[in-house]
């Protein structure tokens, strides 16, 4: 079982050595905006600042990416996850992919 604090964006893990590369896993999620988020955030445009709608959005979509990928990591048998990285794309005009990504690695403390 994969422990969250063993996923780094970094090529190693301190203190612990890698043992098996299983290859590179992946969570990928699409979103859209619902009409009423659209008219919300519209709405915050005009008064300017954080546009708390589309940060909520933008958060939780990455946290289901970044679950589908400790979950695909999970079912290749890694206890860790090196090079972690997220990417998103406008599939459509409104819809987005975002996926997290990185390497699957068995790892044993030094």
């Amino acid at each position: 079982m994969l422990d969250q604090h063993l996923i780094t964006t970094s090529n190693t893990l301190e203190g612990y050595r890698i043992i098996k590369h299983l290859g590179i896993i992946r969570g990928i999620t699409v979103r859209s905006r619902s009409i009423f988020g659209n008219i919300a955030g519209g709405f915050q445009t005009l008064i300017g600042g954080k546009i708390s709608i589309y940060a909520e959005l933008c958060e939780k979509t990455r946290e289901e990416a970044y679950q589908l990928m400790i979950q695909h990591a999970n079912e290749r048998g890694a206890n860790a996850i090196i090079n972690m990285r997220y990417d998103a794309n406008e599939v459509m005009n409104g819809v987005t992919e975002v996926l997290s990504y990185g390497t699957a690695v068995v790892v044993e403390k030094i």
